[in-house]
């Protein structure tokens, strides 16, 4: 009990009377979403923490510089970010303290509502940066089917084209010899003549 003794000589005393609790049920049903919303928190760290590709977790706070041509003057360098719990602001609640009344309940709504924030903002970088990255796969597929096609061009020949050019060439070059071998003669039968 609390007295409060005022000048005029005069005592107010206050009862020490609990304030009154929500129901029990209401409790227990506070009590397991503190439980579920942990294991969310448990799996969001998880989950950050096994994303990773070739040992670079942009999740994770790695960077990630890709190369787009043979000189290395054509990059595109990925921030990584922390968004495990922590970093995104979400922290594990204590049952029977946390959510005890609505004013902390909408304090963990306004921290996920920033942490949905956070990951909007991340999502549509990284999306940038996806479509930055397929753009230039689609020309490197593309510049290689057209160097492919002009490599082959180059040293596929169609062997029956070039066995008739052989054949055409080999007959010109018999009726050359031929027609020299003739004109040779011709020479010689007018040089007799004229003798």
């Amino acid at each position: 009990a609390i007295t409060y003794t005022n000048t005029g000589g005069g005592t107010i005393t206050f009862g020490a009377v609990a304030a009154p609790v929500a129901d029990a049920a209401s409790q227990a049903i506070r009590s397991n979403l503190v439980s579920q919303y942990n294991n969310i928190i448990a799996q969001i760290t998880t989950t950050a923490q096994d994303a990773s590709f070739n040992g670079i977790n942009l999740l994770n706070g790695d960077n990630l510089k890709l190369t787009f041509n043979e000189t290395g003057k054509s990059t595109l360098s990925i921030t990584g970010v922390t968004y495990n719990a922590t970093g995104l602001g979400l922290n594990a609640l204590v049952a029977g303290t946390d959510f005890k009344d609505n004013n902390s309940a909408n304090k963990v709504l306004t921290a996920i509502s920033s942490a949905s924030a956070l990951l909007r903002t991340e999502a549509s970088t990284l999306g940038s940066n996806l479509s930055i990255v397929q753009i230039r796969q689609d020309f490197s597929k593309n510049l290689i089917n057209v160097l492919q096609t002009g490599s082959a061009n180059l040293t596929l020949a169609d062997t029956n084209e070039e066995a008739a050019n052989s054949q055409a060439l080999a007959t010109r070059q018999s009726i050359a010899v031929s027609a020299l071998a003739l004109a040779n003669q011709s020479q010689q039968s007018v040089l007799q003549l004229l003798r």
